[in-house]
């Protein structure tokens, strides 16, 4: 009970043709490859970067240390509130000092 057989298979995919149609599943399936190609090329370039890196990294422990990252503190809503518009004003007489003069008519 816990197997497919080729029976329940075949109707799974008479299922999937009449859910999606005959036409859209051909460009499902070659925009599926297209995706693992993709996939495929992006993971190899990646573990390519990683041995290069790897052959680099004494050379990059002789540098001088960073400065921790600061760790942001949570504000409060009132204090959001107040950024966001100071913020707002900011962008407001920027954009009244952009704008150019209209002649009076």
């Amino acid at each position: 009970m816990g197997e497919l057989s080729p029976w329940h298979w075949l109707i799974v995919a008479a299922v999937f043709v009449m859910l999606f149609g005959a036409k859209r599943l051909p460009d499902a399936a070659r925009s599926v490859g297209q995706s693992l190609r993709i996939f495929k090329h992006e993971a190899s370039k990646l573990r390519d970067d990683e041995e290069i890196a790897g052959t680099e990294r004494p050379a990059a422990a002789v540098q001088s240390p960073q400065e921790p990252p600061t760790i942001p503190v949570a504000l409060s809503v009132e204090d959001q509130a107040r950024r966001l518009e100071e913020q707002a004003a900011a962008l407001r007489a920027q954009a009244v000092a952009e704008r150019p003069e209209r002649p009076n008519t």
